[in-house]
Formats: C-alpha cells, sequence, structure tokens
C-alpha cells in the first residue's frame, strides 16, 4: 500500500516523543530531522519536505507544546494539521456550471490511466444521479477510441467518436450533442504522449480555448514519484490544470506525489485511483490521508464504504432477525458478501483505527472467507438454519465435503457463536438508518469514533 515505508518511519520517530515526559527543543529538531529524512525516502520534494519541517518545528517549541502534559501527542497532532494542510487542506470539489453540461476536459501522459479514470469519474457521477457522457478526443493512439467505447460500456455511460477527425472538432460538437441530449457533463478524453511536447500542448489549448471547459484535470501515476510532480508542474505551468487525479494509490508507491503536488502546483488533487476497477476511485479527502500516513486509521472511509456495500433490503431482513434474536449460518453468508463488496480485507482493515497499524499484512489470510464459504455450503438447509445441531458425525461428512478438517469446521462454529454474541448487542439497531445516525456522530466525534472502531479487535469473529 502506498505510504506503507513512511508511516512505518514517522511512527519509530514519534515513540521517542511518547516515551518523554517533558520534551526539550533539542528533541523536537531530532525528531524533525528524521520526519525530514522519512518524507525524502518516500521521494516528497525536497523544498516540501525542509518547508513541511520547519512549520512543524516552529510550532512545537511553542509554550502550549513543552508544557503540555503529553508533549509528544501534542508534536503528533500538530504534524497531522500539518499533512493535511500540506495536501491541501480539505477536499476539492469537481465544477459544476451553471448551464449544463459541465465540460471536464482530462489530460496527461500516455500510460497515465487517463481513459479509464475518464470512465471511473463518468460512473461515480453517474451513481450520484448525472447523465455524462464520453468523448473520445485520443486519435493517436491505437485502439484508443476502442478502449473507451469499452470502459464506458462497463460503466454503462454513452461514449460520443467520430472517428479520426480533428480532436478540436470532435470536442466541439460533443458539447453540442450534450447539450441536445441532456447530459450534464462531458469528459473529453485527449490524447497523451509519452512526453510533454509542444504539439502535444498545442492541441490541447486549442482544444481549451474553443470549448472553454470548466475543469481541467491532469491524471498522473502516483508510482512516477517526483516525476509525476513535474508533470503537473509543465502541465499546469502551459495549460493551467484545474486539479489532479493520482492514480494507482494502492500499488506499492511511496507517496511523494501525494505529498509534494498541491505544494509545487498550488493545485488540488481531487481524486484517486485505488485499483484496477470503475468503482476504484475515491474523492481526496487531505485530512483522511493525512491520518492513515501518520497509521490512525481512516473511519469515515471505512463506514463510506460499509454504506455503498449494504444491501438495504438484506439489510431490513437481517434486522427483522435481530429483533427475534435470530442470526444463523445464511446470515453469515450474506455478511461474508457485504464485506468483500468493501474491497480488499487487507485494505480495508487499514483504515479501523487502533487495528490497521497492529497486523501485518501475512497475518491476514484474504482466502478465509472462501474457506468459510465451501464449509456451510457442504451443510443441509437444517444444518445452516440450526448450527447447534451439528454433531461430531455431522462435522465429520461437512469436513469430507468440502476437502477441510474436522477442526476448521469447528474453528468456524465457534466464530459464528462469537458473531452470534455481536449481532445480538446491536439487535436494537435500525440497519441503514443507524449507519447514518454513526457517521454523523463520527464526524462530529472523531476520538470516540476510534474509540469504538479499536474496540473491534478485541470482539472480531474472524481473527483480525
Amino acid at each position: 500500500m502506498a505510504f506503507e515505508g513512511l508511516s512505518e518511519r514517522l511512527e519509530n520517530s514519534f515513540k521517542k516523543l511518547r516515551a518523554k515526559g517533558k520534551l526539550t527543543e533539542a528533541d523536537v529538531k531530532e525528531a524533525m530531522r528524521e520526519v525530514r529524512l522519512a518524507l525524502l525516502e518516500a521521494d516528497v520534494n525536497y523544498k516540501v519536505s525542509k518547508e513541511f519541517t520547519k512549520k512543524v518545528t516552529e510550532r512545537a517549541i511553542g509554550a502550549d507544546v513543552m508544557e503540555s502534559l503529553t508533549p509528544g501527542q501534542m508534536v503528533i497532532k500538530i504534524v497531522n494539521e500539518e499533512l493535511t494542510e500540506l495536501m491541501g487542506g480539505s477536499e476539492a470539489r469537481l465544477a459544476i456550471a451553471n448551464h449544463p453540461p459541465t465540460i471536464v476536459m482530462m489530460c496527461g501522459l500516455q500510460g497515465s490511466g487517463k481513459t479509464t479514470h475518464s470512465a471511473k469519474l463518468a460512473l461515480k457521477l453517474k451513481k450520484e444521479g448525472h447523465r455524462p457522457l464520453l468523448v473520445a478526443c485520443d486519435v493517436y493512439r491505437p485502439a484508443a477510441i476502442k478502449q473507451l467505447q469499452v470502459v464506458g460500456e462497463q460503466a454503462g455511460v454513452p461514449v460520443f467518436e467520430m472517428g479520426t477527425e480533428d480532436p478540436v472538432i470532435i470536442a466541439s460538437e460533443a458539447v453540442k450533442y450534450a447539450r441536445d441530449h441532456g447530459n450534464d457533463y462531458v469528459f473529453l478524453d485527449t490524447a497523451g504522449r509519452l512526453h510533454i511536447d509542444e504539439a502535444l500542448m498545442a492541441e490541447l489549448t486549442n482544444i481549451r480555448s474553443t470549448v472553454h471547459p470548466h475543469e481541467i484535470l491532469l491524471v498522473i501515476d502516483s508510482m512516477t514519484g517526483q516525476d509525476a510532480v513535474n508533470v503537473a508542474k509543465s502541465f499546469n505551468e502551459t495549460l493551467g490544470i484545474d486539479g489532479v487525479i493520482l492514480t494507482k494509490l494502492d500499488g506499492d508507491t511511496r507517496g511523494g506525489a501525494a505529498l509534494s503536488v498541491r505544494a509545487v502546483t498550488g493545485k488540488p488533487i481531487k481524486f484517486v485511483g485505488t485499483g484496477e476497477k470503475l468503482d476504484n476511485l475515491e474523492t481526496f479527502h487531505p485530512s483522511r490521508m493525512a491520518s492513515r500516513i501518520l497509521g490512525m486509521g481512516d473511519v469515515l472511509s471505512f463506514i463510506e464504504k460499509a454504506e455503498l456495500a449494504l444491501d438495504e433490503k438484506k439489510a431490513a431482513e437481517l434486522e427483522k432477525k435481530l429483533a427475534k434474536n435470530k442470526f444463523d449460518l445464511n446470515d453469515l453468508l450474506d455478511q461474508f458478501e457485504q464485506i468483500e463488496k468493501m474491497g480488499s480485507i487487507k485494505d480495508t482493515i487499514k483504515l479501523i483505527p487502533g487495528i490497521g497499524k497492529q497486523i501485518k499484512d501475512e497475518d491476514i489470510d484474504e482466502k478465509a472467507f472462501d474457506r468459510f464459504r465451501a464449509i456451510i455450503y457442504s451443510m443441509t438447509k437444517q444444518e445452516r438454519a440450526n448450527p447447534e445441531i451439528i454433531n461430531p458425525s455431522r462435522k465429520r461428512r461437512i469436513a469430507a465435503g468440502c476437502g477441510m478438517k474436522v477442526e476448521d469446521v469447528n474453528k468456524l462454529l465457534a466464530q459464528f457463536k462469537q458473531m452470534q454474541k455481536m449481532v445480538k448487542n446491536i439487535g436494537g439497531n435500525k440497519g441503514p438508518k443507524m449507519s447514518k445516525k454513526m457517521r454523523r456522530m463520527m464526524q462530529q466525534n472523531p476520538q470516540m469514533a476510534e474509540k469504538m472502531m479499536g474496540n473491534i479487535k478485541g470482539s472480531n469473529p474472524f481473527g483480525f
């Protein structure tokens, strides 16, 4: 995952501060030296790293920190606030035209993921009730138009194309088409190059001056580190971008681009790509990202993922069962399905405060649900509905049926009993309504949210 190395280095630096009852100016400066080295190793721009640690040091050696009962925590709080500010302070929203359609010009180098992320963003808006239109303005790259049509079909979003016509004409005609057909967002998938050149910039400038986009988004690959920041700077100086989409933030990137882009260009990161699937696109929240970097988790993103995965019909059915204190293995199968919709278990767990940083990737078994599912499918309908009737002979039959050991069946049943106790405790909650109420509460009181989510570790039936 992105920032893993940086998070580890920062955590080690802060351990020394937490261990001290009182901090001296020398303690702070030594910690900030380690923080600066950690940022440089994460491929953060040198000037950005230097300015960041200077700001933190100035705030951290103030009287309020030095005289605090927990000075180490105060320094970490300052680092968290400065990291948030470094990445933009607050989320930057997509522009909305006063008179639709809103024209969004997507640009970037070849191979940055521009075409795929055009479709990802269009799908995100479609889910919010908009009617986006994808436009094929890349007439040079082989199969570029076909690729946009494929991802457009997957997203259920129409694609406007005119073959190898002049991209400026294509963009202009697409806007007219959108007005006539009620599309409120137009995404221009423009051409890229392997490097920045005059021909590329001239074409993009011509499109901009012809259709006057309300938003120019630059798609950059976070895996390229400082090169990504240099690309963003060049595009901004020539074209005047409004924001950045950072791709591959789920990969083994050191995170330098995310921490440097805003400071170097003055333009915000608006979205981040977190996977290959079309729904793997997230709004970029600087405060949440800062919390992740510092190993504090991201409880609000966790809740948002859970809400998106929630099947309200099944939730209502489960609510009725909980009210009657009934929860069987068929319900457990449904819960597996809901959890898997949230994405990778490893990535999801890292969002939970107090848990993510304590668990290593190798400790998480992504195949556990598959094994549990195989065991349950080897049971009869009666056994799934009434697990208490499963005696030793039934366990042997179930184990043989799924190719596992009796110990595996016992483990599932033991974890099921533990989960029964958990759901019994929340039986009075009202499904989706409670979820929204909890989210508001957690936004207002993130400290209480972290405490609540951290308590999951002791009661998690799957051993995470």
